[in-house]
C-alpha cells in the first residue's frame, strides 16, 4: 500500500508518496531512471541504419529485420527496467517505447522506408525534376506490397531510376540545402547526395507520423494544395485533385498562409490552456483523480452529484475526457507554432510550409453521422493511424483474404484496436501507481473493436429492414450521438480509471495557473505550479547508465 492505513489529504501529499517511492526502487535497485543519451540509443541505431543506402544491397536490406529487432530489444529494457520521477513522463516511457517498436516495424519490417517512400520537396532553382508517374501514388497504396507499384515492369524501372540516383544525378541539388533551393516542388526519392539531405529526409519519415507531404498521407487529410500538385504534375507527372478543398475527409482544416496557421494555434494552445487550468482545479480537489476513489467527493460538487454514483461517474469521465484533449490539443500546437512560426521555410525548407501542418483533430460531425467509428475514425486525432493501418492490411494481405470482406475489417479492427491497447497498456505498466495495464487500457481499446462491429450490424440489420430510410437525419444523429455516450459511461471507466490510480493526472502542465492564482486551488496551490529539480546526472553501475535524468 502506498499511504499504508492512512488516507491522503491533499494531491500535493500523494505526489510525496510517489516521489518518495520512486526514489527508494532506484535506490534499491528495482528500477534504473530513464536516462540521457542512452535512453535514445535504439531509435538512434535506427536512424544510423537509415542513413545507409540500401536499395541495391541485398544483404544490408535484409538486415532492417535485425535492426528492428534490436530496436524491440531495447524498447522492451527500458518498459521493464527504466522509471521517471515525473508522472506524466513514466507514462511516456511505456507509451514512447511501444510506440518506438510499433513505428519502426512500421517503416521497416511492413514497409521499407527507402524503397517505398517519397515527399513533398523543392528541386533547385529553374530545375524540374521529370520522374516516371507510375513511381508515385497519393495516398500509399496498401496493397502493392510496399511498392508505390506492384508490377514488374514499373518495379524493374525503380531499379534504374535507383541506380542513376547512386550515379550522382540529384536534381534536388547536390550543394543547397532544403532551405536554399527555390525551385518547383516534386516527389523525392531516398536521397544519395549531399549527407544534410539524406539526414533530413530520414529525420523526416522518423518523425512524421501522419505523412503530411508524403506518399503514404493518411486518408483523412486534406492533400496539398492545388498550386502544389501542379507543380507536382509538371516534375513529377502525378494527377491533380479536381477540388482544391482546404477541408480533408474527417473534418480538419488545412492551412494556406503562415498568418492562418499561426492564429488557428494561437487560439487553440490559450482556449486549451484555459479549460487544461480549469480541469486541474477539480483534478486537485477529488481524490479520485488521486488515485483513491474510495474516498468522498469534494464537498462542493452538487449535492445530487455527490448523491449518485451514475451522476458522479458522468462527471469524473467528462472531467477526464476533456483534460486529455485539451492537454494533447495544447501539445500538438507547439509543433505548427515552432516549425512555421519560429523556423519556417526559410530555415528548414518545405517543412516549414504551413499547409504542413493540419489540424490534429476532426469535426465532431464524424460522431453524429458515423457513431463509434466516427469517434475513432474521424474526430480523434489520427497521429498513429497509419502505423495501426498498416500491419494489419499487411497481415489482411498475405492471408489472401479479400480487404473489402467483412472478416478482413473485422480483423484489421481488432488488430489495429488491440495495437492501440498495446501502446497504452505500455504506458500503464510505466507509471507510479498500481494500475492495471491488461484489464485496463487495453481492454479499453480492444472492446471498442466490439463496439463498432456491434453499432455496424445494428445500423445494417435497421437499413435492410427499412426503418434507417423512414428515419429523419437528426433522429439518426441523436441515435449515433446516444449509443457513443452510453458506450462510454460502462466501457471508459477501464482506461479512465487506469489513469488516475497511475497517477498520470498529478503532473502539472503548464508553470503558471490563473485559477489557482485566484484562490480556486485552496491553501497549498498558487500563481506557480512548477518547482523542485528538473534535471540531475545520475550514475549507473555501467558507464551506459549514466546520463541526464529528467
Amino acid at each position: 500500500m502506498l499511504f499504508g492505513s492512512s488516507a491522503p489529504q491533499s494531491h500535493h501529499e500523494v505526489l510525496q508518496q510517489y516521489t518518495a517511492q520512486y526514489d527508494a526502487r532506484i535506490k534499491s535497485g528495482e528500477y534504473e531512471p530513464f536516462v540521457y543519451p542512452w535512453g535514445t540509443f535504439g531509435a538512434a541505431v535506427v536512424i544510423l541504419y537509415l542513413l545507409i543506402d540500401h536499395r541495391d544491397r541485398p544483404f544490408l536490406r535484409r538486415s532492417r529485420y535485425l535492426v528492428w529487432a534490436f530496436n524491440v530489444g531495447f524498447s522492451a529494457y527500458c518498459i521493464r527496467y527504466c522509471r521517471a520521477r515525473s508522472m506524466v513522463a513514466g507514462f511516456g516511457i511505456g507509451l514512447v517505447s511501444a510506440w518506438s517498436i510499433l513505428w519502426t516495424a512500421t517503416i521497416l519490417i511492413v514497409h521499407d522506408a527507402q524503397m517505398d517512400f517519397r515527399r513533398i520537396e523543392r528541386t533547385d532553382s529553374g530545375v524540374g525534376q521529370t520522374i516516371a508517374p507510375q513511381q508515385y501514388l497519393e495516398p500509399f497504396d496498401e496493397s502493392s506490397n510496399g511498392h508505390a507499384n506492384g508490377s514488374a515492369s514499373q518495379t524493374k524501372g525503380l531499379a534504374i531510376k535507383r541506380r542513376r540516383s547512386r550515379s550522382g544525378s540529384n536534381k534536388f541539388g547536390t550543394r543547397l540545402a532544403p532551405a536554399q533551393r527555390k525551385g518547383a516542388f516534386a516527389w523525392q526519392s531516398y536521397p544519395v547526395a549531399p549527407f544534410i539531405e539524406r539526414l533530413d529526409w530520414v529525420a523526416d519519415v522518423f518523425c512524421n507520423f501522419r505523412g503530411m507531404g508524403w506518399n503514404w498521407r493518411i486518408s483523412g487529410l486534406a492533400p496539398a494544395p492545388k498550386w502544389v500538385q501542379e507543380e507536382l504534375r509538371n516534375t513529377s507527372g502525378t494527377e491533380v485533385s479536381d477540388k482544391d478543398t482546404h477541408t480533408g475527409k474527417d473534418g480538419t482544416h488545412r492551412y494556406h498562409t503562415k498568418h492562418e496557421v499561426l492564429r488557428a494555434n494561437v487560439k487553440a494552445f490559450i482556449i486549451n490552456y484555459l479549460i487544461m487550468d480549469l480541469m486541474k482545479v477539480f483534478i486537485v480537489h477529488d481524490p479520485y483523480f488521486w488515485g483513491q476513489p474510495h474516498l468522498p467527493p469534494p464537498s462542493w460538487y452538487p449535492a445530487a452529484v455527490r448523491a449518485s454514483p451514475l451522476l458522479l461517474r458522468v462527471v469524473r469521465l467528462a472531467l477526464t475526457l476533456f483534460a486529455v484533449k485539451s492537454s494533447l490539443l495544447c501539445l500538438f500546437t507547439l509543433a505548427p507554432l515552432f516549425f512555421v512560426g519560429v523556423l519556417g521555410p526559410k530555415v528548414i525548407g518545405a517543412r516549414g510550409e504551413p499547409w504542413m501542418y493540419p489540424d490534429t483533430w476532426g469535426s465532431y460531425r464524424n460522431v453524429f453521422d458515423k457513431g463509434l467509428t466516427g469517434w475513432w475514425g474521424g474526430w480523434w486525432h489520427q497521429t498513429f493511424r497509419f502505423a495501426f493501418e498498416s500491419p494489419p492490411k499487411r497481415i489482411v494481405t498475405a492471408l489472401g483474404m479479400n480487404p473489402k470482406s467483412l472478416a478482413a475489417k473485422g480483423l484489421q479492427l481488432f488488430i489495429a484496436f488491440a495495437l492501440s491497447g498495446s501502446l497504452h497498456a505500455c504506458g500503464s505498466f510505466t507509471m507510479a501507481g498500481q494500475t492495471s495495464p491488461l484489464s485496463g487500457p487495453f481492454s479499453f481499446f480492444v472492446l471498442q473493436a466490439c463496439g463498432i462491429i456491434g453499432q455496424l450490424l445494428l445500423t445494417g440489420m435497421l437499413r435492410k429492414t427499412g426503418v434507417t430510410q423512414r428515419m429523419p437525419k437528426r433522429v439518426r444523429q441523436a441515435a449515433n450521438f446516444i449509443y457513443v455516450h452510453l458506450w462510454f459511461l460502462y466501457i471508459a471507466p477501464l482506461l479512465c480509471d487506469d489513469f488516475a490510480k497511475g497517477g498520470i493526472w498529478m503532473y502539472e502542465p503548464f508553470p503558471i495557473s490563473l485559477l489557482r492564482g485566484l484562490g480556486l486551488g485552496g491553501p497549498e496551490n498558487g500563481w506557480w505550479c512548477w518547482g523542485g529539480e528538473w534535471l540531475r546526472w545520475h550514475t549507473g553501475q555501467h558507464w551506459w547508465q549514466s546520463g541526464i535524468s529528467m
